[in-house]
């Protein structure tokens, strides 16, 4: 398994709150085996995962997650249905942004939050992110990334406007301190720490807007 998955997994969960009083609904995007689902127990959500592969869902349903196996560009779920949308480390690997990024938001309630990790479209997240990492052990398979889809910023920002969330963007990196241990077989957590730029990897975080003259 790709280690990075689940530290940014840790990352992505320290971004949600918790539900609303009486629960909420958590739409996890691209769940693969429920990497999130540690770092959300207990905040009180429903959590429903969305992923094409059957094997994935199986494992997610073992971590109490709702499996739905569904492409992200089309989601069989109602309309304003989550409190929060993760999409964490899929949006790099869809062939139709704009689609994805609609029915994200879709799901979305009035004042849900959605939340997302992924890859940066430049030519430095494609040195690092994709031809250097692909040769640290333990870092993503060989061709698991194609340069092609690596999200364009403005892109993502103007989509997800477009639907009523307005995005702020921050970079992450892993420590190198416990990148450095991690290595050594010194510890499994590598935690993810903020950088100025968003050119490699990024979080980025919104909620969708109230109806005029809504509370």
């Amino acid at each position: 398994m790709f280690a990075m998955l689940h530290w940014l997994a840790r990352a992505r969960g320290a971004l949600i709150p918790p539900a609303p009083a009486g629960g909420g609904v958590l739409v996890d995007l691209g769940c693969g085996g429920g990497l999130l689902a540690p770092f959300v127990a207990g905040k009180g959500y429903r959590h429903i995962g969305v992923d094409m592969t059957a094997s994935a869902l199986a494992q997610a349903a073992a971590h109490g997650v709702v499996p739905v196996r569904a492409d992200v560009t089309a989601i069989p779920l109602a309309d304003c249905c989550a409190d929060v949308v993760a999409a964490g480390e899929i949006l790099e690997h869809v062939t139709d942004l704009p689609a994805a990024v609609a029915e994200a938001c879709r799901l979305l309630r009035p004042g849900g939050l959605l939340v997302i990790d992924t890859l940066a479209s430049t030519a430095l997240a494609r040195l690092v992110a994709v031809r250097l990492a692909e040769r640290v052990p333990g870092g993503p398979p060989p061709g698991i990334h194609d340069p092609a889809l690596l999200v364009d910023r403005a892109v993502l920002r103007r989509e997800c406007a477009r639907h009523g969330v307005q995005l702020r963007l921050r970079g992450i990196r892993p420590s190198l301190v416990d990148l450095a241990r991690w290595l050594a077989g010194r510890t499994d957590v590598v935690r993810m720490l903020t950088v100025p730029t968003t050119a490699v990897l990024f979080q980025a975080a919104g909620r969708r807007e109230l109806p005029a003259g809504g509370g």
